[in-house]
């Protein structure tokens, strides 16, 4: 029992040193980092990241000590994707006081069986590497139905309103991603997504999407606009992963350079058989709007 109790003091001590130092680096203010340089603020602050995460860490070592006591104690943790999400924002205030930008944990592109990120960050390969893959694996996920994280799809959908790169990456992943590993996008958010990730976000006379789902190569659904009011059925295909389509069809650029191949439905006149009285067999036609035949995916050719 004694042993326990030295141990409780000593992680209490612990804990209370690391907020006592990480207190002194909390309020940064704009005074501060023109008085001490960027470099050297930029330090400081890491340094209070450092701190608060072993902080957390200690306190759900306190928690457990005392659980064991038969202690009652609140949570102070255990979700990883939330660790992660802390993680991440300290790193980008480092990144943005150091003069960097916007950090970006990364942005996907999608293979053959299954997706890579590409990490262009000031961090890639490092902690931020580690936190962008994380993260948009779990937003991606996320949205394609394989999980339910809110902090991950609360994410997802703040982004869309803004057309932000982060939505425009995990787009980009499902779109151009296999199926079978990926999974696929549907529902009213495809829809958002799609807006996004063709940059066309806040434009007054944007087209709307509906039926809309992205994945495999493909993003397909109900495009509505100046050009099609009542509606028109489009398919669009991946340049890098199907041939060209036959027939007419545009080539589009997405928010993340990527080209897509575009065609809409044509009027087509679909025939239906039937026996006339005299037992001949005859057609009733119709026009309807049909989408051509799918173009052939380049790596089946």
């Amino acid at each position: 029992m004694k042993n326990w109790k030295n141990k409780f003091l000593a992680c209490t001590a612990a804990s209370m040193l690391l907020l006592s130092r990480s207190m002194t680096v909390l309020a940064v203010s704009e005074a501060d980092v023109e008085a001490v340089g960027k470099e050297a603020a930029s330090g400081n602050l890491l340094i209070w990241f450092l701190c608060a995460i072993a902080f957390l860490k200690v306190s759900q070592k306190i928690d457990s000590f005392m659980g064991s006591l038969g202690i009652n104690v609140g949570h102070t943790g255990g979700s990883m994707i939330a660790e992660l999400m802390v993680a991440a924002r300290g790193i980008t205030t480092v990144k943005n006081i150091s003069g960097g930008g916007s950090f970006h944990g990364g942005s996907f592109h999608g293979g053959a069986s299954s997706n890579s990120v590409n990490n262009a960050s000031f961090l890639s390969g490092g902690l931020a590497g580690a936190v962008g893959r994380q993260f948009a694996q779990s937003a991606m996920q996320t949205m394609t139905g394989q999980s339910s994280n809110p902090i991950s799809r609360r994410a997802f959908e703040s982004s869309v309103k803004k057309g932000g790169d982060f939505a425009n990456s995990v787009t980009g992943a499902v779109a151009q991603g296999n199926i079978n590993y990926t999974g696929s996008m549907t529902g009213r958010q495809a829809a958002q997504a799609l807006t996004s990730y063709m940059g066309q976000t806040g434009i007054s006379d944007a087209p709307s999407y509906s039926g809309v789902e992205i994945g495999g190569g493909r993003i397909m659904g109900t495009e509505t606009s100046v050009e099609h009011p009542n509606g028109t059925a489009f398919g669009m295909y991946h340049a890098d992963q199907y041939m060209a389509p036959e027939g007419s069809y545009e080539t589009v650029t997405m928010a993340d350079n990527s080209t897509w191949y575009r065609q809409y439905a044509t009027d087509t006149v679909e025939r239906t058989p039937y026996m006339t009285g005299e037992g001949k067999i005859a057609y009733h036609e119709n026009l309807v709007q049909k989408l051509p035949n799918m173009p052939k995916r380049k790596d089946r050719v």
